[in-house]
């Protein structure tokens, strides 16, 4: 979602804000993550550039996998969705390729104008962050009218990002195929589809990595599906007063907030057939999980006192992460924010050194 959900989540009290540090608590690197994985796909290589018409019908469509059928935004917090969603993703050496299929029985859309907040609309929802630092990514939005919103977002809102609604996808091209009949009340539908084809010269403008990508690379990517409680009245749809779209995800943000990259789910890119490589966890999804324990901790820390903790004893951390403080786990402040490190292991000897500071930008080195 965008900022108006954001901007309600920013002004609850630093209980609830503890609350959501507690939910996507992970173990330390030695054990086993409290909050799963996120949402793993292999998206396969192309030799056919595709047609952009909506129908996903074409030889290389029917052969990439669906991913699993989004839930809420929330996870198993909430009920299950009320209508199937999901997704596929291809590639060539010009383009990044989405399509979405969308359960519906009563398709609409009303926006007409590009970069109009496209989610007052029933719509479908692709966020991408290139090298996975939470900084410099992409959101896009569509509805059943082929209305599109797409803006490039420095950082997230919760740490004092703004969008940058004048950003295009350059070269995007987009389409949607409606199994019914759109913005008619008196029929019942099947649903639609959306087919998105992103040039990877747009994408690789603040990727910092290769664009198109090399085999075996991984993006963060996540697809959300915004989806409105509505009434016929008078021949129209109205949305049921008093009550809040639903937001159907991908991999769960566990929190409603799309602007979370760290729980975004991967697309890890290949060049063999589809069925032939299987996706590999990120080896340093339980470090990643600690530090981002302490930065919600930090901020926690900081709505109460005005400041930031000067060592990790002052935070209020999730039992999970203490053990690390036994593993090179430390906290550095300075007047204008503060950093968190931890080191990683990795096979064969070698380790990293993780980071992560009071805007979120995570990195290693």
């Amino acid at each position: 979602m965008t900022q108006l959900i954001l901007d309600r989540t920013m002004k609850l009290p630093v209980t609830f804000l503890l609350a959501i540090a507690a939910v996507i608590a992970c173990q330390p690197a030695s054990g086993k993550a409290d909050k799963p994985h996120p949402k793993g796909y292999v998206a396969c290589k192309t030799s056919t550039p595709l047609q952009i018409d909506g129908r996903l019908t074409e030889p290389a469509w029917k052969t990439a996998p669906w991913t699993d059928d989004f839930q809420d935004i929330e996870g198993n917090l909430k009920p299950k969705p009320r209508f199937r969603t999901r997704a596929k993703m291809l590639w060539d050496d010009n383009y990044l390729y989405i399509g979405a299929q969308l359960q519906e029985p009563q398709v609409w859309a009303t926006l007409t104008h590009r970069d109009t907040v496209i989610f007052i609309d029933n719509d479908f929802e692709v966020f991408i962050d290139p090298n996975g630092d939470n900084h410099e990514y992409y959101e896009f939005e569509m509805n059943a009218r082929n209305t599109v919103w797409d803006l490039f977002l420095p950082k997230p809102y919760k740490d004092s990002g703004s969008a940058v609604d004048s950003w295009n996808i350059e070269g995007l091209k987009t389409a949607v195929s409606v199994q019914g009949t759109l913005n008619n009340p008196s029929d019942i539908d099947t649903g639609w589809t959306v087919e998105i084809a992103m040039p990877w010269k747009a994408l690789a403008e603040y990727a910092h990595r290769p664009a198109p990508p090399h085999d075996g690379d991984q993006w963060r990517i996540n697809f959300s599906r915004v989806e409105w409680l509505t009434n016929i009245v008078n021949g129209w749809y109205q949305k049921v007063a008093g009550k809040r779209e639903d937001n159907w995800v991908w991999s769960p943000q566990w929190v409603v907030d799309m602007h979370r990259p760290e729980t975004w789910g991967y697309v890890q890119f290949s060049t063999r057939k589809p069925g032939k490589e299987a996706f590999r966890p990120d080896p340093a999804w339980e470090v990643k999980c600690i530090l981002h324990d302490v930065y919600y901790a930090q901020r926690a820390y900081r709505e109460r006192t005005k400041t930031w903790a000067e060592n990790l004893d002052q935070l209020v951390l999730p039992p999970s992460v203490l053990p690390a403080l036994q593993h090179g786990l430390s906290l550095k402040t300075s007047a204008g924010g503060f950093v968190v490190s931890m080191s990683l292991k990795l096979k064969g000897g070698k380790s990293e050194q993780w980071h992560i500071r009071q805007d979120a930008l995570l990195w290693k080195n």
